[in-house]
């Protein structure tokens, strides 16, 4: 028995060694490195599979792999992100390069509830790397997709940090309901509506938003793209994808530190101490020639009439010693506009990565700190944070996760343009009126105007926001075919705002005042759907998602001002005695959704997509609280067809086609009910009537048709896309003017068409390319066209400086006024266009007329990136083109001092002086100066090119790098609007109106954007 037992465990034995011998002789070990063959730069996390097999891994820090496969095994797949597959013979030693060339259509693009493969995507959607925003000094990420969408206009607006930033995908799609996009993290709808101080610039929550986080940017531009967002798509939808981490990945650390300074990119030309006396002496003179030519107060001769001028405007007006304060005035220059600004303005970032996983886990984890001062003095950005984001997969069915940031940011903010306390205005103050003041010493505060210098030195207002965003989510595969996803995520959003005004200050107007502003804004989101991928042959795909969807936010805000501050020593609520005003408010809204999207694919070259989402939402009627919006697109692939598979030429060609209706629901909360005010009167509380009900109200609806075409050509050395589109939206919710005797002003109704048809262009190519060099180009272009179809026919207007209005049969952000035709040579009198059609010097008999478009027609950007060993030299050059800017600030500093004794722009010293003189510039005068008005004159063409980034970077050879213990080590240094070439006078990059669809491309004051130049170095280890 024992025998017979130890005879079973020593064949059992034998059995055992005989199958490891076996296998072993079955299997081998491969070894190598895989590197970027632009570069020989080693590629972390390239997967590397063996033939057809399920045998995988991937390469470490350094690009090193080592893989044990099946004798049989000729060859290995190399697959990475953003190259194109390569299949190797198998070697035992294997050095591998990875090319850029194709990775286009093979690049995975992330769309509504799931991923698809970009040469079977039927819509227009556009996809910005990570490269393209990191090491963009701005502190929102939208800056960086400035000219590299096409289609994608993003107005800045202003040089100052944390404004509110203008985007208008294929144009504006509303009149007043909000135009700006849909903004989705990791599949959570996040805040991105300004909660801050009502009375000053609109601020931008997206800022809180820590650039490095993000892996990539898709922009959904049609509404087959977009339609799977239904209601809240008609604006266009920008998905936001954070980084992952990867399976089977070493921990790769990533230290990213770099330092900048920034100075006005362009500045406007003023007066200087000596050009101003001879402009106010040459303003003397040209109201005692017009006197004496008019004969109106009869002087003798012209030395007669200099003399008593002189003497009239020190009585009405003001002598060169009263505005130089009892100083010496021919000893006085000061550089107003040079004091408003910081020198060399300073910034520094510093983000700490971790990335890293093995078979069942993968993690992404970073920190970050960056400052930045802003070009113009008291505006500052702080912001600190964390992200992690963690995957587990227990099992081959289910996987769950977590990706959460909390960030914290601090804003110093600047008052509005349209103020006397911003820093903007100084450009106003007479360069002979002193800094300081001569008797005291001190700081002058006896200027022209109020010196914003001592609001910028005793004033604050400081806005502080602590935000989360962040979901979990499980995944489970029900079959090898059917998957669920649910997600629950939250965006929660705690701003606190403190501004105080000490008595000293123009804000403080002699008592200092002190308020502050509290919001909370919480959103929840729950996303759960079905994903379906049956097999249904080699030559048929398809792909459906079913699901449903519920958002809700809370916000509550309240408002709290006080005055009576005795002393600056405390700069908060408790420093002032007595509270004047507060206020506070509760809303809340909600979306309920269901939809579906089905997606397929016939033998990799006839496609076909459809979609449908069912919106509800509290911010509509009761008549009317659901929409219904679907979408269907088409795609073919004539590359893959007989006649031209076997093109030398073309490599790839794909036509599609779509049509959609999305909708809009930016109207705010509670537009459909009938409200009240709360009557403040002391002692005799009461309701005021504010608004009237309209149950009825419902969806704004946007149908788009788009017709696109894909293709390369040499193997896809040239490749892009050309989109034609039209965009109708119908239902506009619209502010309707109602008789004022009813009680009330305006009611909000559906009411009107409106339309955007355009057109876009985007290239690709590799100018050259060889083992050690490669030169990239990518271009980009978009021409969009805006009309105002019916809104019943009313006339909407914007309310600041030039008229801006929204009418029947024209674009949107029209100008309308008095056309300026130039100057009479005669008599110096500024020339308008008449009602008859002929010129007069009548400004007030002069006809309003249609004087050009805020929106541009055309907007663009080209990229060329060239690549030689470690260095890489990348500039980036963006247009626009066919839309105006006003300088709303043309008719004080362009006036001739007939609207004060502003400091004026140096082309004032080319006003017409005699008979004869030819110039644009009228006569001047405190008395009888002409041409003041607003009008055409102070209209521009707004067109500009702009070399709005150039960077080089240097990354040392691996074989240096590893003796560092590193992995990558990159040095690089990068310039921002580094040239502008336009004909306005001033920035043109710039609007002091962010907010609203009909105001734009105003200029009052505002601060021009910042030149940077950044210098900083990249570590992987």
């Amino acid at each position: 028995m024992i025998r017979s037992m130890k005879f079973k465990l020593t064949l059992m034995a034998l059995l055992l060694l005989a199958a490891a011998q076996l296998n072993a002789q079955q299997t081998r070990t491969v070894k190598g490195t895989v590197t970027d063959a632009a570069n020989n730069n080693p590629l972390p996390g390239v997967t590397i599979k063996a033939g057809n097999s399920n045998t995988l891994t991937q390469s470490g820090t350094d690009g090193s792999f080592s893989i044990t496969i099946p004798e049989a095994t000729q060859t290995l797949i190399f697959s990475y992100v953003g190259y194109a597959d390569a299949e190797v013979t198998v070697k035992d030693e294997m050095n591998v390069q990875l090319t850029t060339a194709d990775k286009s259509l093979n690049e995975v693009v992330v769309v509504g509830y799931g991923q698809a493969i970009k040469k079977e995507i039927t819509g227009s959607i556009v996809k910005v790397g990570s490269k393209d925003i990191r090491d963009f000094p701005a502190p929102s990420f939208e800056s960086a997709l400035q000219g590299k969408a096409a289609g994608v206009v993003v107005e800045s607006g202003s040089g100052k940090l944390g404004q509110g930033i203008k985007v208008r995908i294929r144009g504006t799609s509303s009149i007043s309901a909000n135009s700006q996009p849909l903004y989705v993290i990791d599949g959570l709808p996040v805040t991105s509506s300004s909660l801050s101080d009502p009375t000053n610039d609109a601020s931008n929550p997206l800022a809180d938003i820590n650039p490095n986080d993000i892996e990539s940017v898709e922009v959904l531009k049609d509404a087959s793209a977009a339609a799977i967002y239904g209601a809240r798509a008609a604006n266009g939808v920008v998905l936001i994808t954070t980084k992952k981490g990867r399976n089977n990945q070493k921990t790769v650390f990533e230290l990213d530190a770099n330092t900048g300074l920034s100075n006005p990119a362009r500045l406007r030309h003023f007066l200087d101490g000596k050009q101003y006396v001879d402009l106010y002496n040459m303003a003397i003179k040209s109201d005692a020639q017009y006197d004496l030519d008019n004969d109106i107060s009869g002087y003798p001769d012209l030395e007669t009439a200099i003399a008593d001028y002189t003497d009239a405007y020190a009585t009405y007006g003001i002598s060169l010693s009263d505005l130089a304060g009892g100083a010496d005035y021919n000893k006085i220059n000061t550089d107003w506009q040079g004091l408003l600004y910081n020198r060399n303005a300073p910034s520094n970032s510093i983000n700490l990565s971790a990335t890293g996983g093995d078979a069942k886990t993968r993690f992404f984890a970073s920190g970050f700190y960056n400052t930045q001062d802003a070009i113009v003095i008291n505006n500052k950005f702080y912001r600190y944070g964390g992200r992690i984001n963690l995957e587990h997969s227990p099992t081959d069915k289910l996987s769950f996760g977590i990706n959460i940031a909390i960030d914290r940011s601090q804003l110093n903010r600047v008052t509005t343009d349209n103020a006397f306390s911003t820093p903007g205005q100084l450009v106003a103050l007479p360069p002979i009126q002193p800094l300081y003041d001569p008797e005291t010493g001190e700081l002058n505060n006896n200027t022209l105007y109020p010196n914003s210098l001592f609001d910028a030195k005793y004033n604050s207002d400081r806005q502080v926001s602590n935000r989360t965003v962040g979901n979990v989510y499980a995944n489970y595969n029900l079959l090898p075919f059917l998957s669920f996803r649910s997600e629950f995520g939250a965006d929660i959003l705690n701003l606190y705002q403190e501004a105080f005004q000490d008595k000293r200050t123009t804000d403080g107007a002699g008592v200092g005042k002190a308020n502050n502003i509290i919001a909370l804004s919480t959103s929840y989101n729950t996303n759960n759907y079905f994903t379906f991928t049956p097999k249904l042959g080699d030559k048929h795909k398809l792909s459906a998602v079913l699901g449903m969807s519920y958002l809700q936010n809370d916000t509550k805000q309240s408002l709290t001002n006080a005055e009576q501050a005795p002393s600056g020593k405390v700069q908060n609520l408790s420093g002032a005695t007595s509270i004047t005003f507060a206020t506070s408010t509760n809303d809340r809204y909600n979306f309920l959704s269901y939809f579906l999207r089905a997606n397929y694919v016939f033998n990799d070259k006839y496609m076909l997509t459809a979609s449908v989402r069912d919106d509800g939402s509290s911010r509509f009627g009761p008549n009317n609280r659901y929409g219904i919006f679907p979408a269907f697109s088409a795609g073919w692939v004539l590359s893959e067809e007989d006649f031209l598979a076997n093109s030398n030429t073309l490599s790839f060609l794909k036509l599609r086609a779509s049509w959609g209706l999305t909708g809009n629901a930016e109207i705010g909360n509670n537009s459909y009910y009938s409200l009240y005010n709360i009557s403040n009167y002391p002692e005799l509380p009461g309701y005021i009537a504010s608004q009237v009900p309209n149950p009825d109200l419902r969806w704004e609806k946007t149908a788009q048709s788009d017709v696109g075409l894909d293709f390369g050509f040499f193997n896809n050395r040239l490749s892009g896309e050309v989109d034609v589109y039209y965009k109708k939206t119908s239902d506009l919710l619209l502010n309707v003017n109602i008789p004022a005797t009813t009680g009330y002003t305006t009611i909000t109704k559906n009411l009107g068409n409106m339309e955007n048809k355009g057109i876009e262009i985007g290239l690709n190519a590799t100018a050259f390319s060889t083992k050690n060099f490669r030169w990239n180009i990518a271009v980009n272009a978009a021409y969009n066209k805006n009309k105002v179809l019916d809104i019943d026919g009313q006339i909407i207007e914007s309310g600041f400086s030039l008229t801006q209005r929204a009418v029947e049969g024209k674009p949107i952000g029209e100008f309308y006024g008095q056309k300026y035709l130039g100057v009479d040579p005669e008599t110096g009198d500024a020339q308008y266009l008449g009602e008859d059609g002929k010129p007069t010097t009548d400004y007030g008999s002069a006809a309003r007329v249609t004087l050009g478009n805020s929106n541009p027609d055309w907007t663009g950007g080209i990229t060329n990136t060239l690549s030689y060993k470690g260095i890489d030299l990348s500039f980036f050059f963006m247009a626009v083109q066919g839309n105006k800017v006003y300088n709303a600030a043309g008719t004080y500093q362009s006036s001739g001092f007939y609207n004060g004794f502003d400091n004026e722009t140096t082309d004032m010293l080319k006003a017409w002086q005699k008979p004869g003189d030819i110039t644009n510039v009228p006569r001047i005068g405190y008395f009888y100066a002409t041409g003041y008005d607003n009008s055409s004159r102070f209209l521009y063409n707004g067109s500009y090119i702009r070399l709005k980034n150039v960077s080089l970077s240097y990354t040392l050879p691996s074989s240096f790098v590893t003796r560092l213990h590193l992995s990558s080590l990159r040095f690089y240094a990068s310039a921002f609007n580094l040239l502008t070439f336009t004909k306005y006078p001033g920035d043109p990059e710039v609007n002091t109106q962010t907010t609203g669809n009909i105001g734009g491309g105003q200029d009052f004051y505002t601060i021009p954007q910042a030149k940077t130049f950044t210098f900083g170095i990249n570590a992987k280890f």
